[in-house]
């Protein structure tokens, strides 16, 4: 078995918000480490979790560090497939232009194809 067919496809989609719970946080790190092992990574941002993306968050206000430029060490750890759901972004006021990392922004029904493309869908 040659070294390609052990590559899986696998897409993590951060559906909520990056503050108030861990799953934004650990999902990040779970990349972070799967990148290591050279996989086919991409990451898929949804409903509330395109907060995790937003410049200039200030969480002083509820006690804990912010991490959202934490997402900027993808690029170094090939993890270069980010997607932005664009109706989650107009939804909340928000453009490519207030995000820390360079999207590609595509509606649901392209999602969901990159979705049914994968090895494996992880949901944070």
């Amino acid at each position: 078995m040659s070294e390609e067919q052990d590559i899986k496809k696998i897409m993590h989609v951060m559906r909520r918000a990056p503050h108030g719970s861990i799953y934004t946080y650990e999902g990040l790190e779970m990349i972070l480490i799967m990148a290591a092992y050279e996989q086919d990574l991409s990451v898929a941002f949804i409903g509330d979790g395109v907060y995790a993306l937003k410049k200039d968050q200030d969480t002083a206000g509820i006690g804990i560090k912010g991490f959202s430029k934490t997402f900027m060490a993808l690029d170094g750890y090939d993890v270069e497939k980010l997607y932005v759901d664009k109706q989650s972004l107009e939804e909340r006021g928000l453009t490519e232009d207030d995000l820390v990392v360079d999207v590609e922004v595509m509606d649901a029904s392209e999602i969901g194809r990159l979705m049914n493309e994968q090895d494996v869908v992880i949901h944070h």
